[in-house]
């Protein structure tokens, strides 16, 4: 059934961008807003695309220290690196202008997290935010200014006592996490590559939140090598029965791509199409536990051409209500511009050809499988604090 999509959009989102050489290419938004026209993702009726604003430096505050905020806008007039806050490391070099950048992405994110609390809107998505590694601060992980943090912060401003955030990105969602790690309004649950192996090196089962706010951070480390399968079977064994048990006012998601098998930044091993079951179990849970108010991020994810634009693009159109069929070719126009634009050789087909079977965890656990074992870890530190059975 086709659900209303508000899509915060700006062409200048693409003006996020740390340099030619930075993984955190910008092409990748432009070649996902470019597949879904040819789609006709934002041609029908349901879908809406709007214009948006920069955050204000009031609202930045909400999740902002006002001396990181003049750091970062000196940085952008000065060129010059600020150690304190991080700015002008290899992750997180300074560009002109990257305070405006910045804060246009947060203030997308802020404007698609106001269509759903208003009603303007079931869902809304700002695909080119999601950067969920700033902290309040300084700089971290690529990411200036958290804007996902922003959207639930400006959510718990508005009145909303409880929003859920799920983090499906291969890295774990520190930012978010650090922001509201005490407290209990919030719920975050970040689905990432263990610590041991990636950045961010946080997000370990035992971190479950702070006094008062006990269960309310959930973190489920996989291991390197995660398949499509183990992976939605993780995903099941943990997410639904949360949201199920809070109870959300509204979902914020962050939708990374970089789980992918191709992505050359971690070492999951998603396909496009064990990505796609991802958004179509996150809109059922939307709609089952939030009253549908889903509010859409994007986040990281560095196969700028083979993988973002087509996951992505399967993104808004689920949001929207109809899928595209993984089976069809992409269209010759999108493939011609990939080249223009790239010189890349573009994906054919918006499948890997990948069939996704899960196990439910229900069906019993695997004491020696690195997956069972990191989801028993999981619902071990935190489903007591919501009176829940681990072990069920």
């Amino acid at each position: 059934m086709a659900c209303s999509l508000h899509v915060a959009w700006d062409d200048g989102l693409t003006s996020y961008n740390f340099g030619p050489q930075h993984p955190l290419a910008p092409v990748r938004v432009e070649l996902t807003m470019a597949l879904c026209r040819e789609y006709g993702v934002f041609d029908r009726p349901n879908v809406a695309l709007n214009a948006i604003e920069p955050a204000s430096e009031e609202l930045l505050g909400l999740v902002h220290r006002a001396d990181y905020i003049e750091a970062v806008k000196r940085a952008g007039k000065t060129l010059e690196p600020d150690d304190p806050y991080c700015l002008g490391t290899s992750d997180n070099p300074v560009f002109p202008d990257m305070h405006d950048a910045s804060a246009l992405v947060a203030g997308a994110s802020v404007r698609a997290a106001s269509a759903v609390w208003n009603g303007e809107s079931e869902h809304a998505a700002n695909i080119a935010g999601g950067l969920h590694h700033a902290m309040p601060a300084n700089a971290w992980g690529f990411c200036v200014y958290n804007d996902a943090a922003l959207a639930i912060a400006w959510l718990l401003e508005q009145g909303a006592k409880r929003v859920a955030y799920v983090d499906v990105d291969v890295h774990h969602g520190d930012g978010v996490q650090t922001m509201f790690y005490d407290d209990p309004r919030v719920l975050t649950i970040s689905l990432h590559e263990s610590p041991m192996t990636l950045f961010p090196g946080t997000g370990r089962p035992t971190e479950t939140g702070g006094p008062g706010a006990e269960g309310y951070a959930v973190n489920v480390a996989l291991p390197a090598g995660t398949n499509d399968s183990r992976w939605l079977r993780a995903f099941d064994a943990v997410v639904p029965p949360l949201l199920r048990e809070f109870q959300p006012e509204v979902l914020v998601t962050q939708q990374g791509a970089d789980t992918h098998a191709l992505d050359p930044l971690a070492n999951l091993m998603l396909s496009v199409d064990g990505q796609r079951h991802i958004y179509s179990a996150l809109h059922r849970l939307a709609k089952e536990t939030a009253g549908g108010r889903w509010v859409v991020l994007g986040g990281g994810g560095y196969e700028l051409v083979q993988v973002v634009p087509r996951a992505w693009t399967h993104l808004l159109a689920e949001a929207s209500g109809a899928g595209i069929d993984p089976a069809v070719d992409t269209p010759q126009a999108w493939r011609d511009f990939v080249r223009e634009r790239t010189g890349e050789v573009p994906p054919l087909y918006m499948t890997d050809g990948r069939t996704v079977e899960v196990t439910p965890f229900e069906a019993g656990f695997d004491p020696d499988d690195s997956v069972d074992q990191a989801i028993q870890a999981t619902r071990r530190a935190v489903f007591p604090s919501h009176g829940m059975d681990p072990s069920l």
